[in-house]
């Protein structure tokens, strides 16, 4: 398999802007990153009297980890490195999709780069956004009917990713003024984010044990003492190592490379590390920024050239409403514990 030429230098050129951002104590400015996208993908090109229109960044994301997994899948890299954007970013979901005409059934699987939060007048939390987004209408041709049929399509996450993305919808096509639209609605989200009731019952069971593992370590924080009658391993009968490797999805672990670390395991619970904000009420204009947790813990808004120390309690107000800052994508950190050692 070859990846044509703009996808190599796509590839390129976002590694050369990752690698000056951390070498730089000044203000980027992404030139040659832009260029390469542009070329790749024109629609992030298009003019209007001379001035680039604003493009939807949920979309930006999705192209740039797809054509990341795909330059690496056709770079000869060893599957560890292929599958390096999968296991960061990727979620795998398991459909079942259903006829209630014609009662047929069938189940899909897919990866995906983003969760939905569908916004609606019944949701106010992100959680409920998600499971609107995990349920869907489809119209394709039924077998048994002969013509085309409603299928009711109900997913299930089968697979977690080291960093989960969540895109709040907030964005239509509005059919009567033919024009695209923005929801202002509030939706709340939280800075812990359990995943564990949108999973499949397989992935559940796979989490089970790292979750009974998470809360006796996190009980020991606070002093509490565990009965080990527990359905997790045994407090007595596990050794823990503070190092953290790498996990795939699906929570079970896969080998960590590097001397010293030990391999983790996905609990599905989630810390919020990363929110873009858009601000304006109009979709097709308005100000992108960006607010990021660092490893201190403290939160840093980027607002162009412009970082600004943020209070943590203030992130979680970027939920919509009104005219100011609202969460668009955010994204969350997997909590993992490190896989037990028998004594």
């Amino acid at each position: 398999m070859t990846v044509d030429q703009s996808s190599h230098m796509l590839t390129i050129a976002t590694r050369d802007l990752f690698s000056e951002l951390d070498k730089s104590v000044k203000p980027v400015a992404p030139m040659q990153f832009w260029m390469v996208l542009r070329k790749k993908y024109p629609q992030f090109g298009q003019l209007h009297n001379g001035v680039f229109l604003q493009q939807d960044a949920e979309e930006c994301w999705t192209q740039i980890l797809y054509t990341l997994s795909q330059s690496l899948r056709s770079s000869g890299s060893s599957s560890e490195n292929a599958d390096a954007v999968k296991a960061l970013f990727g979620v795998e979901l398991v459909s079942r999709v259903h006829c209630q005409e014609s009662n047929e059934e069938s189940s899909e699987t897919e990866s995906v780069y983003s969760l939905k939060c569908h916004i609606s007048h019944e949701v106010n939390h992100l959680h409920e956004g998600l499971k609107h987004g995990l349920k869907s209408e489809l119209e394709k041709a039924s077998p048994s009917l002969g013509r085309t049929a409603i299928y009711l399509k109900d997913s299930r996450i089968n697979g977690l990713p080291r960093y989960l993305t969540v895109q709040f919808v907030r964005f239509f096509w509005k059919r009567e003024s033919n024009q695209k639209a923005k929801i202002l609605r509030k939706v709340d989200y939280p800075l812990e984010l359990d995943v564990y009731d949108l999973c499949s019952e397989d992935l559940r069971k796979k989490l089970d044990a790292p979750r009974q593992i998470l809360r006796i370590e996190e009980g020991k924080k606070f002093g509490l003492k565990t009965n080990g009658k527990s359905s997790g391993p045994n407090d007595n009968d596990v050794k823990m190592s503070d190092a953290e490797g790498t996990s795939n999805g699906g929570g079970e672990p896969s080998t960590s490379t590097e001397e010293g670390k030990r391999e983790t395991q996905m609990t599905g619970i989630y810390d919020l590390v990363a929110v873009l904000t858009h601000k304006g009420r109009s979709a097709d204009s308005g100000h992108y920024v960006a607010w990021v947790k660092q490893e201190s813990g403290k939160w840093i808004e980027y607002d162009d050239e412009n970082p600004l120390p943020q209070r943590e309690e203030d992130i979680t107000k970027l939920s919509g409403g009104g005219d100011w800052h609202m969460a668009y994508i955010i994204m969350y950190k997997a909590r993992t514990v490190p896989v037990p050692v028998r004594m």
